[in-house]
C-alpha cells in the first residue's frame, strides 16, 4: 500500500486529502480544511501578507498532519489566487522555509484537467456527453470531451473575485457563453460539479449539520434546487447566512457568487440537472503521485 497526501491551496481554502492505494482502489484516510481567503483583495493583483502568513500556517499543518498519518509523500499545488499574483515568489518562498514543500502552480488547464480526472475517477460517468465544472474561489474551470480529445477552459471568474467585481449576473453570462456555446456543440449534455461551492450546495440541499462526504458525493441537484437556494442565500444578511445548515460560515460572504456561476453555467449549457462530486483535483494528484511510484 502507497500512502500520499496532497495539498490544494486555493484562492478562498486551504485543502488536505491523504489516501492509500492498494490493489488499484483508491481509499480515504483522512481529509481537512481550512478557509484561508489566500484571495484576500485579489483585485490588488498581489497576495497580502496576512493571508499568506495564514495559508503558510494552514499548509504547515496539514503537512505535519499528513505526515503524522504516515504519508511516504505529500505534493501540494496552489491554483488561482497563486498563478495571477504578482509577488507570488514570497508566498511560495515562505511555505518552503516553513515546510521544505516546493509548491507547483497549475495553470488554469492543469487544474481543470485534473479535475475532470478526478471526475472520471470517482463516478460511473459517460465521458463522452459529460461536462466538468470546478468553482473555485478565483476561477472556474470547465472541461469536455471533443473528438481530438480533452477540451478545457479556466474562466477568471471565482466566487471571491466575482463578490469583489460586483457584475451583474448577465454579464457572468456573458463571459462563460461562448465556452458553454462549443461544450454543448461537442454533446456534453451532463454536468458534473467539483469544488466548494458545489459541494456545499449538496450540503445546504440536504441541511447537513455535520457534513459528510458520503452524502455529497454523487448527489443530485436540479437547476430549481440551485435556484432557490441562491434567492434563498441572496435575500439574508450575512449574519443570517452563516447560521444556515451545511454552509460554512467562512463561505458564507462568497456563496451567493458561486451559486450565481453555477446557474448560469446549469442554464448555458441547457441542463436540468447537476452531479456533485467528492473526487476533484486532489485525488488525481495522488494517483498521479501513486503512478509514479
Amino acid at each position: 500500500m502507497k500512502r500520499v497526501g496532497a495539498i490544494d491551496i486555493g484562492t478562498n481554502s486551504t485543502r488536505l486529502l491523504v489516501a492509500e492505494e492498494s490493489d488499484g482502489h483508491l481509499r480515504t484516510v483522512a481529509t481537512n480544511l481550512a478557509i484561508t481567503r489566500l484571495g484576500e483583495g485579489i483585485g490588488s493583483g498581489e497576495l497580502l501578507p496576512p493571508a499568506m502568513a495564514r495559508t503558510t500556517d494552514a499548509v504547515a499543518g496539514f503537512f505535519h498532519e499528513a505526515v503524522r498519518l504516515g504519508a511516504e509523500t505529500v505534493v501540494a499545488v496552489a491554483t488561482s489566487a497563486v498563478r495571477d499574483a504578482a509577488n507570488r515568489a514570497d508566498f511560495l518562498e515562505l511555505v518552503k522555509k516553513k515546510t521544505g514543500l516546493q509548491i507547483r502552480v497549475l495553470s488554469g488547464t492543469e487544474e481543470a484537467s485534473y479535475s475532470y480526472l478526478g471526475v472520471v475517477s470517482g463516478l460511473p460517468i459517460e465521458q463522452r456527453s459529460t461536462a466538468v465544472l470546478d468553482v473555485g474561489g478565483g476561477s472556474t474551470e470547465l472541461s469536455w470531451m471533443e473528438p481530438q480529445g480533452l477540451n478545457t477552459v479556466s474562466v477568471n471568474m471565482g466566487s471571491v473575485r466575482l463578490t469583489l467585481s460586483g457584475l451583474s449576473p448577465a454579464e457572468v453570462a456573458a463571459a462563460f457563453h461562448p465556452h458553454l456555446n462549443r461544450a454543448r456543440q461537442a454533446g456534453a449534455a451532463v454536468l458534473v460539479g467539483v469544488g466548494g461551492t458545489v459541494t456545499t450546495l449538496a450540503a445546504i440541499q440536504q441541511e447537513l449539520a455535520i457534513y459528510d462526504p458520503e452524502r455529497v458525493h454523487g448527489f443530485s441537484l436540479s437547476i430549481l434546487d440551485v435556484t432557490g437556494i441562491l434567492e434563498r442565500l441572496a435575500g439574508m444578511e450575512l449574519a443570517e447566512r452563516k447560521k444556515v445548515a451545511g454552509l460554512q460560515p467562512g463561505r458564507a460572504d462568497v456563496i451567493v457568487a458561486g451559486v450565481t456561476i453555477v446557474k448560469v453555467v446549469m442554464e448555458g449549457l441547457g441542463v436540468d440537472r447537476l452531479t456533485v462530486s467528492e473526487w476533484d483535483l486532489l485525488h488525481s494528484l495522488i494517483l498521479e503521485e501513486v503512478e509514479r511510484k
